[in-house]
């Protein structure tokens, strides 16, 4: 397993990624063309890649503009294994590398659910945003 950061080339299998989601679906891939991802891995923000034997399984990215996680998304058959765990905390220690403003997540399910989870220390944090 391994996590470096994105490049250009990795956007079409970050693409796939993206795609292969059950959960916050693109109602119309055609939404996030090839040009906005490489623009938020490039100018906007950064981004981080998980691969396993060659293949992107797992990708985050930040968007140092708006601050917000912008997207952290993984194949299906990889989650409950640490890799989005993992891909939020680089995407965090970057961000607050260069600020520390605060920075948002938010997606649907977690708009609609009012959505919490407990942090590693066992305290109920709200990831919609870290101060």
């Amino acid at each position: 397993m391994i996590y470096r950061k994105a490049t250009i080339k990795d956007i079409p299998l970050i693409q796939v990624v993206r795609n292969s989601v059950k959960e916050n679906q693109l109602s119309n891939p055609t939404l996030i063309p090839n040009e906005l991802a490489e623009e938020f891995i490039t100018v906007r923000g950064t981004g981080f890649v998980c691969e396993i034997d060659d293949t992107i399984v797992g990708f985050s990215i930040v968007d140092f503009i708006e601050n917000n996680v912008w997207a952290l998304f993984l194949l299906p058959e990889y989650e409950g294994k640490g890799i989005g765990k993992k891909l939020h905390q680089l995407i965090l220690d970057e961000y607050f590398s260069k600020t520390q403003k605060t920075i948002w997540l938010s997606t649907k399910q977690i708009l609609e659910q009012n959505y919490f989870t407990k942090n590693r220390a066992g305290k109920t944090q709200d990831f919609t945003e870290r101060k």
